[in-house]
């Protein structure tokens, strides 16, 4: 993990507060002050940040909220759009997001105040299931695909424009449900064990496909249910149960 970030999960301080700190000489590792952002943290080590040393924190707070479309999973947004944190409780201002869901997704997302929760379940080939509406009808090839897997040497149709990302390899999906299949459109749930940059929509436009909605329903044994957009809920007892033995076998 980069040193803003580790700073910025640990303690009350932004990731750019923490880039100013960093700047500033205010950040040492050991006796030795590090003035790179970009520094990699490794396990155990003890930073600091105006002499006081950086705890990682044993316990944690897991909490779901049902991201609407057109807010971005970011701290800040460069163009102005509405991210996560201007709808969330500001309690949970330095709560980290458990992977991403695009502007134009919505459903489930994971928020945490630890990093070593966050990195595991990321890290995880834990079930995330989907709902999602496509422009036209799922063929043989899509449903052969879905089984066995895909390589793509160019797969920037789906993903962002300022996207770099162009070779991709899709896992063989962990499940499939057809709930509607025609001409002029489909829909579909899907389970997928895996997290990349627009998958599921570069994925589908290989086979010319549209998402025209994507919605994460369960992030392994954590399910939205019925609760509403731009809410939030922390897990329940049987999910904590389920994520200490989780966090303990991995």
């Amino acid at each position: 993990m980069r040193l803003n970030q580790y700073i910025a999960h640990h303690s009350k301080y932004s990731r750019r507060e923490a880039d100013k700190l960093i700047q500033k000489g205010k950040v040492s590792i050991g006796k030795e002050i590090i003035k790179d952002f970009a520094y990699k943290i490794e396990n155990h080590t003890k930073v600091y940040v105006n002499g006081k040393c950086l705890r990682e924190k044993e316990e944690y707070t897991v909490i779901v909220y049902n991201k609407p479309k057109g807010e971005i999973v970011s701290k800040r947004d460069d163009r102005g759009r509405k991210v996560i944190y201007d709808s969330l409780p500001k309690r949970f201002r330095d709560f980290v997001p458990i992977g991403r869901l695009d502007f134009a997704s919505e459903g489930l997302l994971l928020l945490t105040d630890s990093i070593k929760v966050a990195t595991k379940l990321m890290e995880s080939k834990l079930e995330r299931m989907y709902l999602l509406k496509l422009s036209g009808e799922i063929s043989e090839a899509v449903f052969e695909a879905m089984e066995n897997g895909l390589s793509l040497q160019d797969a920037r149709a789906g993903g962002h424009q300022k996207s770099k990302i162009q070779v991709m390899e899709f896992a063989p999906f962990a499940g499939y449900w057809v709930l509607k299949n025609m001409a002029k459109f489909s829909k579909i749930k899907v389970a997928i064990n895996e997290g990349k940059n627009r998958e599921l929509r570069r994925f589908f436009a290989h086979f010319n496909l549209k998402v025209l909605d994507l919605k994460r329903v369960a992030y392994g044994f954590v399910s939205l249910n019925n609760l509403p957009t731009q809410k939030v809920r922390f897990l329940e007892r049987g999910e904590y149960n389920k994520l200490h033995e989780f966090m303990r076998g991995n």
